[in-house]
């Protein structure tokens, strides 16, 4: 048995035990999905404390890989020489070595590349559009030791929607939650927050997580979704969270890293959407894993506002 830490995403990371088989299997599952063979040069730039991490190992010692272990941080592809075939990045490692142009061409040279840990933005996507070799986001949380699903980002083949390997079933809850069957990874069914579209084949998107529902005076809207509206308007980062509010429950406030014309919201957002409180931060909260911490910026708007 292995111990591992979840990512804290959504509160204090925790440790789990997990099965040493059951990461094998995780293992096979993606090396003979991607056609990782012995040789492969795979990079390795996640902490190990976490199943990312871990699983890079784990697929090395399954497939064969050569691994090229770099220190985790922002620029894992500065200082490499050789093309990679195989890495696995953070969205933030993605887009910080897109800014670098010698970076950039390093990542570009990656024959294939998953990116998982956080949402990848329109802009990103677009980047990677144009990448002649195999990108992914991946789908997965610590529970699934991994990923249990794939979404090309480039190619004929893109797609807003997640394709599942065949070893996992899915299904909705009654709130339109995630159901993850995975008995080759999971000894139990794995009940997520995400709210998806879920397809007859499949196939599905990520729309939001159930606890970042908004709801305003009765208008239900998911935090997800109107980030991705306000996007192309804000460059640094910047978040969506809520305050209490005596007449609508809770209202919407905009966590900026960036000073912009307010204004300009209205050409983003409904009525209905627009924050009531906008809020210039020097740093939006982060977890250990670089995802936006929704506690601490919703604690950092209750404090700065009452």
């Amino acid at each position: 048995m292995v111990t591992v830490k979840t990512s804290g995403s959504t509160g204090t990371p925790k440790e789990m035990v997990v099965s040493k088989i059951k990461m094998e299997h995780s293992a096979r599952i993606t090396c003979n999905y991607l056609g990782l063979k012995q040789g492969d040069k795979a990079l390795l730039c996640m902490p190990v404390t976490y199943i990312a991490g871990k699983m890079m190992i784990v697929r090395a010692l399954i497939a064969g890989l050569e691994l090229e272990i770099r220190k985790p941080d922002g620029h894992p592809f500065s200082d490499i020489s050789a093309p990679m075939d195989f890495a696995a990045l953070t969205p933030m490692q993605v887009y910080n070595s897109l800014q670098i142009p010698v970076e950039a061409e390093r990542l570009k040279q990656t024959r294939i590349l998953i990116i998982g840990g956080g949402a990848i933005d329109q802009r990103m996507e677009q980047e990677l559009a144009d990448f002649p070799n195999e990108v992914y986001s991946t789908y997965g949380m610590t529970e699934t030791l991994s990923h249990i699903a794939l979404r090309r980002l480039n190619g004929k083949d893109a797609s807003q929607y997640y394709i599942p390997f065949p070893s996992a079933r899915l299904s909705l809850s009654k709130e339109g939650t995630l159901i993850i069957d995975a008995p080759l990874v999971s000894d139990e069914l794995l009940y997520t927050n995400d709210i998806v579209e879920l397809l007859p084949d499949g196939r599905f998107k990520v729309l939001g997580r159930k606890d970042n529902v908004i709801n305003s005076g009765g208008i239900k809207m998911q935090i997800e979704m109107l980030e991705d509206k306000i996007r192309p308007l804000l460059i640094t980062g910047f978040a969506i969270t809520t305050i209490p509010d005596a007449k609508f429950g809770e209202v919407i406030v905009l966590l900026t890293e960036t000073i912009f014309e307010e204004e300009k919201l209205a050409l983003y957002l409904s009525g209905y959407e627009l924050p009531k409180h906008v809020l210039c931060v020097d740093k939006i909260p982060l977890t250990q894993t670089n995802k936006i911490d929704r506690a601490s910026c919703k604690e950092l708007a209750m404090h700065s506002i009452s």
